[in-house]
């Protein structure tokens, strides 16, 4: 018997069977490589994270957030970064139903920021990173970088790359539903 046949007698023969098998050795995948990038975001804890919005308004997670009650994403992403512009609208959409805090890394000064963000017609205020002090207290090495962080101050889910405004949604519903 050689290596093809002793394969063709491992896989199932109905096809149902296979489809289950693949859909969950891709679900594997996924969970694989979400795993890999989330690896090193903290967990527990939310590092401290402060300082005004393009809006002038003020912004706080961690350590003093004076807005627990509700949970908070927090959303790292570049004005030079193409996968967050294609996830915007997802997060403006979060945003009118949950507190967002974004935070605009390495993406030069406040009125630059403000200018792409008028541009692109988005109504969301940012934090302004310009030297990646913010990203490398959080850890991020990468945009967009996702952290749902709990009423409580904790970081409940990280999500590094693209989002979709439903799945930030579920996991903001379940750190206010399930408290840690």
């Amino acid at each position: 018997m050689n290596l093809s046949s002793k394969l063709q007698a491992l896989l199932p023969k109905k096809r149902w069977q296979r489809l289950l098998l693949e859909a969950a050795l891709f679900v594997a995948v996924i969970l694989g490589a979400q795993y890999w990038q989330t690896r090193d975001l903290p967990l527990g804890a939310a590092p401290p994270l402060a300082g005004v919005l393009t809006d002038g308004s003020s912004a706080r997670v961690g350590a003093g957030d004076t807005a627990i009650g509700a949970p908070t994403l927090v959303a790292f992403w570049a004005t030079w970064c193409p996968v967050c512009s294609a996830e915007e609208g997802n997060i403006v959409a979060v945003a009118k139903e949950h507190r967002v805090i974004s935070v605009a890394m390495q993406s030069g000064d406040a009125a630059t920021v403000t200018k792409h963000l008028q541009e692109r017609g988005i109504d969301l205020p940012a934090l302004v990173d310009a030297d990646g002090r913010h990203a490398a207290n959080w850890r991020v090495s990468g945009v967009p970088t996702h952290f749902v962080v709990d009423a409580s101050g904790n970081i409940r889910f990280r999500v590094v790359g693209y989002a979709t405004t439903w799945g930030l949604k579920a996991r903001l519903w379940w750190a206010e539903t399930f408290p840690a």
